[in-house]
């Protein structure tokens, strides 16, 4: 039997890969070290796999984004649920210059990115999120206005995440800049880049085939909480 492809389950891969050292495991359960992301993966649907990812939501809620992830398990139950694409690029875009100038991102940045993601809300975002892999950014007179970043890292691909603009400059092309330079920086490393969004943000999608991501797959995104008792 062939190998799953490693989209067919991105977290997995990347909390039993590349990842592994952000990874909280629980019996046949995986999930991000709370301080970086929410994300959360079972090996199967079986009782051990399910009772490990109740006690994983012990650190707080999870959140599975996959085409069959489980939607409940023993003493979990569903926060919310959403359908989401994946989508994978064919080639590096063009570069099309842009009257802006673009940093790579780090810790002493950090305050910053938090805050813009929190104003923004391209995705789930927390203090260590940075952590995950490269970011970078626009400043405008000091002020972080737009960033673009890594988070899953399944075998031989890169997720590009954590898109965003402020409000004050959306439509100046600063997205579209960001994520060529994310693709371009992943494909020199000799990786795919991949992303996921929501099915309904149908103009994130539109952008992102003009920069050259076509779909994949449909996904689901569960939320998960442990049961209140």
């Amino acid at each position: 039997m062939a190998a799953p492809h490693p989209l067919d389950a991105p977290i997995l891969s990347s909390l039993t890969g590349r990842h592994s050292h952000f990874a909280v495991k629980r019996s046949g359960a995986y999930r991000y070290d709370p301080d970086y992301a929410v994300f959360a993966a079972v090996e199967d649907h079986s009782v051990a796999s399910l009772a490990g990812l109740a006690e994983l939501a012990r650190l707080g809620d999870v959140a599975l984004m996959d085409a069959d992830a489980p939607s409940a398990g023993p003493s979990l139950e569903l926060c919310s649920e959403n359908a989401g694409v994946q989508m994978v690029v064919a080639g590096p875009p063009e570069a099309k210059p842009i009257d802006v100038r673009i940093g790579q991102l780090g810790e002493d940045d950090a305050g910053d990115m938090l805050a813009l993601a929190t104003l923004t809300e391209p995705g789930p975002f927390f203090a260590k999120t940075h952590c995950l892999g490269e970011f970078y950014g626009v400043r405008e007179k000091g002020r972080l206005i737009a960033m673009a970043g890594e988070r899953l890292k399944p075998q031989g691909f890169t997720e590009i995440s954590g898109v965003c603009t402020h409000p004050d400059y959306q439509g100046q092309g600063l997205a579209a800049a960001l994520v060529g330079l994310m693709v371009r920086r992943i494909s020199e490393r000799g990786e795919t880049a991949f992303l996921h969004t929501y099915a309904r943000n149908t103009g994130a999608i539109a952008l992102y085939q003009r920069l050259g991501f076509s779909l994949r797959r449909e996904v689901r995104m569960l939320r998960l909480t442990r049961t209140r008792h």
